[in-house]
């Protein structure tokens, strides 16, 4: 059977004008868990990443070399979700409270699932198939370990359909995701199986307990 780990990305720039980037912490919790894959022997035979800049810049700090990009394993847009939710004029709290930010998001791609949204750049249908595609392109013969950086509702979405859970999985899944987890599948030509989720054993230690993050 392949293996195919799926890294989250680092921490990213929640607040900042610009959050598609890693801050300082998202930078060496990528080398944290780059150096656990490499002092476990684990090196791939592929790299794919999405195009997003956090999750290339992840895998740069993980110490290994670009491979393929695939928009498949970009995150959902959640901006425009909540600006399409609430006509472009999306509450301050939303946009400054990590609490009430995650909250409202969540409650927003519950309604996106149930196409109760009007307008969104993307539907529910054509994330699920980009990101199935994805899968199908990391999966592809060729290789037997495929390291992805991707983000918390691809990896969400990609548990939940191994599992064949309710689409509102996807999300549960999605607000547990911590950065730089390890979320690891087995593979064949006809199978697809989740081996492990959301795993950060690169961050237990008494010098790393302090990196752990959740956006």
């Amino acid at each position: 059977m392949g293996e195919l780990l799926v890294i989250r990305h680092g921490q990213a720039s929640f607040g900042a004008d610009n959050y598609d980037k890693l801050s300082d912490l998202g930078h060496r919790q990528s080398e944290a868990v780059g150096q656990l894959l490499r002092d476990t022997g684990w090196v791939p035979d592929r790299t794919i990443t999405g195009t997003l800049t956090r999750q290339k810049e992840t895998l740069a700090s993980m110490g290994f070399e670009a491979g393929d990009t695939h928009p498949g394993l970009n995150e959902y847009d959640f901006q425009n979700l909540l600006d399409a939710r609430y006509k472009g004029a999306v509450p301050e709290l939303v946009k400054g409270d990590r609490k009430v930010h995650f909250r409202t998001l969540r409650e927003t791609v519950f309604q996106w699932q149930a196409d109760e949204i009007e307008g969104p750049a993307e539907t529910w249908t054509n994330f699920t198939d980009r990101v199935e595609a994805a899968r199908l392109i990391a999966c592809a013969e060729g290789a037997e370990r495929v390291l992805a950086v991707s983000s918390g509702g691809v990896i969400g979405q990609l548990t939940a359909a191994s599992l064949g859970a309710p689409h509102k999985m996807m999300m549960t899944l999605n607000l547990q995701i911590k950065n730089t987890s390890i979320t690891k599948f087995v593979f064949t030509k006809s199978a697809f199986f989740l081996h492990e989720f959301n795993a950060t054993p690169h961050l237990m230690s008494a010098e790393t307990a302090d990196m752990l993050t959740y956006s």
